[in-house]
């Protein structure tokens, strides 16, 4: 079994976005994602792996959403999504948001492992690549 932990921070301190997420994979097999955020305002907001794991500049410094295969961009249950496409997270009125997703296309081994990368909740929804809500 391999694990890693992402620990989020908003880039700035006056916003108070903060959350942990944890990836489990055993062997080949899909990943969970579970994690918890508080800080942001209700609703879905968008949830991402990045290219790179540079968060000196916000995620100008990411580059972008991480995608190895060069496929669409999309829903994760969508054959033609990218590896860095986790869809969204749901917060609540309160400002939290609890999750547990499966994901078949983020590894925590081999050349597409996305140990290293940044992981990005952004503050609006995402358009899953069916328009709307670019990112």
């Amino acid at each position: 079994m391999v694990k890693a932990v992402a620990v989020l921070s908003s880039g700035s301190s006056s916003e108070g976005v903060s959350g942990t997420i944890f990836f489990t994979q055993e062997g080949d097999g899909q990943t969970t994602v579970t994690g918890n955020i508080s800080g942001l305002k209700p609703g879905h907001h968008g949830f991402h792996v990045h290219a790179l794991g540079d968060t000196t500049n916000g995620c100008m410094s990411t580059g972008p959403q991480f995608n190895p295969a060069g496929k669409e961009h999309g829903a994760p249950e969508d054959e033609n999504g990218h590896v860095g496409d986790l869809g969204y997270v749901t917060v609540g009125d309160d400002g939290c948001a609890s999750f547990s997703i499966i994901d078949r296309q983020i590894p925590l081994t081999g050349p597409h492992s996305i140990i290293g990368r940044a992981v990005f909740v952004h503050a609006d929804a995402d358009d899953l690549g069916k328009g709307g809500h670019e990112l």
